[in-house]
């Protein structure tokens, strides 16, 4: 009897195994390429690329091809490009919803609501009492920093933002943050300008502090390009400043209409006195010349005899109008001159 050859004496267990090592080794093989390359990627223009090496950050690539150790030698976190803009509400300086639930129970004396009476609200530099809602904008600067504060950037940038508003709403008055009072803006302030210098302001503030922390080695690798603001006055007083601002309106009201009123009498008593001063020159020119048609006379015959010109103008002026005199009497007596007769008037000393 012959001998089999070495490969068919062989058991089916062996075989099996060996094909199931094979495939194994295979797929190690394969994932061992995966992992190798597992951080090599492409980068998107909105993002850039964080490389960490270890824990510590190894470089910053833009867009492009990453060529990257995989994890974890290498760990790639993703942060958005410098031109992209990212935007933060600031919930710190609203009021929370506990304290309008003690505003709600104003007329309890409890002691959370007392502790929570000025909570969201600002104080202006006027004494007065603003709400400011503050929504920021910003932009990554410095990637490495960012990654590096990762989750203490927010709690940072709130409380930066809070701080910074205190600090301009104290630089200000009221009617500079919010219209109190609209008559301001109608009469030629500037009150509107310095409003919207308000935004810029909060800006800077909070640009600033960034770079101090920035300076003491804490950056949080991101500036502010933007804030945007939203005043408002508390709610237990919006109702007072609504009946000032409708009181102050009437009263501007009754004011132009007594001025109109005025006015339209002054125009009237004008008129008035116009249509008399007119009424009393004509009667004047009229009497005058009146008079002096009445006098044209006289002083004719004051100059005629003041010059001797004409001798007997007087006794033809005396028999020019005696007739018409006499005409007038019920009875005349004349009386010669040359006479001894006596004219006996009646009177008192005859």
């Amino acid at each position: 009897m012959s001998q089999l050859p070495h490969a068919q004496r062989r058991s089916p267990w062996l075989q099996a195994g060996t094909v199931l090592f094979w495939l194994l080794y295979g797929a190690t093989l394969l994932a061992a390429g995966g992992w190798l390359i597992s951080n090599i990627r492409q980068i998107d223009p909105q993002h850039r690329a964080v490389v960490m090496r270890l824990g510590a950050i190894e470089r910053v690539q833009d867009s492009g091809l990453l060529l990257a150790w995989p994890n974890p030698i290498e760990q790639v976190v993703m942060v958005p490009s410098a031109q992209q803009v990212l935007s933060y509400h600031v919930s710190a300086l609203l009021r929370s919803d506990q304290a309008r639930a003690a505003d709600q129970r104003a007329s309890s004396y409890e002691e959370d609501g007392d502790a929570l009476a000025g909570s969201g609200y600002l104080l202006t530099g006027d004494a007065g009492v603003v709400q400011l809602d503050l929504t920021l904008s910003y932009q990554i600067s410095q990637p490495r920093a960012f990654v590096t504060q990762a989750e203490h950037v927010l709690p940072a940038l709130s409380r930066l933002a809070e701080r910074s508003a205190v600090a301009v709403a104290a630089s200000r008055d009221l009617d500079t943050i919010l219209v109190a009072r609209p008559e301001l803006v109608s009469a030629g302030s500037n009150a509107a300008e310095r409003r919207e210098q308000l935004r810029g302001d909060l800006v800077q503030a909070i640009n600033q502090r960034l770079a101090r922390l920035q300076q003491q080695g804490a950056g949080l690798g991101i500036e502010i390009t933007r804030v945007d603001v939203q005043a408002s006055l508390p709610d237990n007083a919006v109702s007072a400043f609504n009946a000032v601002l409708t009181a102050r309106q009437q009263a501007d009201k009754r004011v132009a209409d007594a001025h109109t009123a005025a006015e339209k009498r002054l125009q009237q008593a004008n008129q008035t006195a116009d249509s008399i001063r007119q009424q009393a020159t004509a009667r004047a020119n009229e009497e005058v010349a009146s008079a002096s048609v009445d006098t044209a006379d006289i002083i004719a015959l004051a100059k005629a005899l003041d010059n001797g010109s004409d001798p007997d103008m007087l006794q033809r002026i005396y028999r020019t109008r005696m007739p018409a005199l006499l005409s007038r009497a019920d009875a005349v007596t004349t009386v010669t001159p040359s006479a001894e007769a006596h004219l006996l008037l009646q009177g008192s000393n005859p």
